[in-house]
């Protein structure tokens, strides 16, 4: 079983998506990717990929994240290369519970190279945290978006 931090935003699902589909925005709530260098057009499209750095400069390492499967506003399944430790599949899932409110959860495995044999709880202590952050910034890009346009 995967550990699935979550959060709860004040906006309706499709307006928590657009944050997610806007692939130049991932660096700013994605711990650990630190430089957009491109994104694929079509993004977030089945096999589109947004082309990041991750570490602190100038110890960058280029990689990618591509998008495995989505389905607008609800949920959007990722692979992110670990270069060179494997790669991850990270999905997440957005639910309008009450109109106007949308929980974003996500659930992040390692599956590739290295990493992908530490055994799963092993993984949660290292990868739940890195989740919540990234999620309590993608929260404030949304509500921050929200105060803009109210």
């Amino acid at each position: 079983m995967v550990a699935e931090p979550e959060i709860t935003v004040p906006v309706p699902v499709s307006e928590a998506f657009e944050v997610i589909a806007d692939g130049w925005l991932f660096a700013l709530w994605v711990v650990g990717a630190t430089h957009i260098r491109d994104v694929d057009e079509g993004w977030p499209g089945i096999g589109t990929r947004i082309h990041h750095s991750v570490g602190l400069w100038p110890l960058t390492v280029e990689d990618t994240t591509t998008v495995v499967d989505v389905h607008p506003p609800h949920d959007i399944e990722l692979e992110a290369a670990l270069w060179p430790f494997g790669a991850a599949r990270i999905t997440m899932t957005l639910t309008e519970h009450t109109p106007g409110e949308t929980t974003i959860r996500i659930a992040e495995r390692a599956h590739r190279g290295p990493i992908g044999v530490l055994p799963g709880p092993l993984q949660d202590l290292m990868l739940v945290p890195r989740n919540e952050e990234s999620l309590r910034r993608l929260a404030a890009i949304i509500t921050g978006r929200q105060k803009q346009s109210g």
